[in-house]
């Protein structure tokens, strides 16, 4: 087992521990981490247990327990006394026994304080209760950690099929192969743990049933009913088809061996004899294997009824149930005659309210309107609003009118300005031709008047 420092280590923690008024937040500190370190330390299945096999679930106190928390930097735990009688009294460590033999469920029942603790803790008021070396006297004997129980249970509950009544049945065997490993995955829970958790699912948490055979688990809810001779046929012949299931992977394995031995017999030894034994104890192996797997599937049938006609139970338990509370209901209600009565009552009720009513309008309206006369200001009234519609309509049109007029009379005056500009701008001067170039006989005859 791995060594395990104290979470304070040192004498120091030992001097903190006891003084809790001198310092009472470094006190809870100290004792909230070694009862931790303790749970999971014992979780891990490295503290010592009382057998072979480590507890899980379960510390066993005393000097072995002190010798695996020493180290040898630290040295001996100190005050690992103080540890423990605060974790009984906060109920987080129950002594074995008294967990086991309780009647009532620890969640319910109150704390019932030992004489011996209250004797250590006089003697410790005194100066008088420490062990050697100036260590607290620590309680010899075997505490269930409430912790680990807690937790183990939880993931168990986790794993079971709310809704299948045959699947929620194991044998003692059964439950130990399927939830031997809930708590750590790679550490079983020993004999010890699983009466522990056995007791605590039953008792503390009422989702269980055992007779120390066989186990059923009950919905959230069910009212706990003992063991019945059914629960434990369902439960062994659960038992007989995993049984037959193991024997098959065995027989399965067998013929392969046989094949293989067979083969290398004949082919690298050229041992025809050990070939042809090889072959027959094959034969012999396939004809049990077909036998078991015939058995196994007419197992399975049985169970497969056996699961069809307890969801039939189910059903019909809930139809009687319906049927109480359609019974209760409809004598609440009573028969038809009272059914009419009730409406008949109800409709001359509703009538007499329409007539209240109706008599209130009439009295909030008065006696003394004359209406031909709001008749005629009604009239007047729409005559009016007639009168504002035409008036609004005419000037809408007027104002329409003069806007189209006076674009017509703003495109007049824009063309008028355009031609008075065009008269003013002066004629362009016309351009000097040009004089017509001497052809080649007047030039001729200009040369001759020279001479």
């Amino acid at each position: 087992m791995p060594s395990l420092a104290p979470p304070n280590p040192g004498r120091g923690s030992a001097h903190q521990l006891k003084h809790t008024t001198t310092n009472p937040d470094g006190y809870v500190a100290n004792v909230a981490a070694w009862r931790t370190a303790l749970a999971e330390a014992t979780r891990a299945g490295y503290m010592p247990g009382a057998g072979a096999t480590k507890d899980l679930l379960s510390l066993t106190t005393g000097e072995e327990l002190v010798r695996a928390l020493e180290t040898t930097e630290w040295g001996r735990p100190l005050a690992l006394g103080t540890v423990v009688d605060e974790a009984i009294a906060s109920k987080q460590m129950i002594p074995l026994q008294v967990f086991l033999t309780a009647s009532q469920s620890i969640y319910r029942s109150p704390w019932m304080i030992q004489p011996w603790q209250v004797f250590s803790w006089g003697l410790k008021q005194l100066g008088l209760g420490g062990g050697r070396s100036g260590e607290d006297q620590l309680p010899v004997g075997r505490f269930v950690l409430l912790s680990n129980v807690e937790e183990c249970a939880k993931t168990i509950l986790g794993r079971i099929s709310p809704t299948d009544a045959v699947d929620q049945i194991y044998t003692r065997e059964m439950f130990s192969a399927e939830f031997a490993r809930s708590l750590n995955g790679t550490s079983d829970l020993s004999e010890s743990d699983l009466g522990i958790i056995l007791t605590h699912l039953s008792r503390d948490e009422a989702r269980v049933v055992h007779d120390g055979h066989t186990i059923r688990f009950l919905r959230p809810g069910e009212t706990a009913s003992a063991i019945s001779e059914q629960d434990r046929t369902i439960a062994s012949l659960k038992t007989l088809i995993q049984s037959h299931e193991l024997q098959i992977a065995h027989l399965s394995t067998r013929i392969d061996e046989l094949s293989t031995k067979a083969r290398t017999s004949l082919n690298t030894h050229n041992n025809r004899t050990a070939a042809l034994a090889a072959l027959r104890s094959k034969k012999q192996a396939e004809g049990a294997l077909s036998a078991r797997a015939d058995t196994l599937a007419q197992l399975h049938g049985v169970l497969d009824s056996i699961r069809q006609a307890a969801d039939h139970v189910a059903l019909v338990k809930v139809m009687q149930s319906s049927t109480g509370v359609l019974r209760s209901l409809h004598s609440q209600v009573g028969d038809v005659q009272r059914m009419e009565d009730v409406v008949a009552e109800l409709r001359e009720e509703m009538e007499e309210v329409g007539e209240v009513a109706a008599a209130l309008t009439e009295g909030a309206r008065g006696d003394d309107v004359d209406e031909d006369e709001v008749d005629a200001e009604l009239r007047l009234l729409e005559r009016e609003a007639e009168a504002k519609e035409v008036s609004g309509k005419e000037e809408k049109k007027k104002k329409k009118k003069q806007g189209v007029e006076e674009g017509m009379e703003e495109q007049v005056s824009r063309l008028n300005r355009l031609s008075l500009e065009e008269q003013a701008e002066p004629e362009p001067e016309p351009e000097p031709e040009p004089e017509p170039k001497a052809g080649p006989s007047q030039e001729a005859a200009e040369r001759i008047e020279a001479s």
